[in-house]
């Protein structure tokens, strides 16, 4: 038996971006006053999803500093959860039903997706959420599409 250390595969360029979500009562101003927690600082917003409940709506944010996004969401008192998705960048608004087919070849669910308010190039970013994103990573890399990471969208390149 070896006893080198394991090694852990490595992910595809790209990788995933780190989601934030924020949990707001469904009061009126309660998005305006999260907006503001960020006025003034280095943050700035660059996908945005709201799903409306009863009682509360759930704010899906990607920042471009996302460590200090959540640092100053939790100081104003925000319940904040974060999570991974995959940023991939569309050539054409067409090439989303080839997106949905890989991955749905590699069997694998998504859960939500919605467009990124920057383009850090002439592409057309969205966000996916699925149940296992280093897989989905992996399948739309060997489909050619180009993946964004946090590194990528916090490096000012965006638009």
């Amino acid at each position: 038996m070896s006893t080198r250390p394991f090694e852990t595969a490595e992910r595809p360029s790209g990788g995933s971006v780190r989601q934030l979500s924020v949990f707001l009562e469904n009061r009126v101003g309660q998005l305006l006053r999260l907006f503001q927690v960020f006025h003034g600082t280095p943050v700035r917003v660059l996908g945005i999803n709201i799903v409306q409940a009863t009682d509360c709506a759930i704010l899906r944010l990607i920042c471009d500093e996302v460590d200090e996004a959540k640092r100053l969401l939790k100081a104003a008192d925000f319940a904040v959860n974060e999570s991974e998705l995959v940023v991939v960048e569309l050539p054409s608004v067409d090439a989303l039903p080839t997106v949905c087919a890989a991955l749905l070849a590699a069997e694998l669910s998504i859960s939500y997706i919605y467009p990124l308010l920057v383009h850090p190039s002439d592409h057309f970013p969205i966000a996916i959420h699925c149940e296992d994103v280093v897989t989905a990573a992996t399948v739309l890399s060997a489909k050619r599409f180009r993946l964004l990471s946090d590194e990528d969208l916090g490096r000012g390149q965006i638009r």
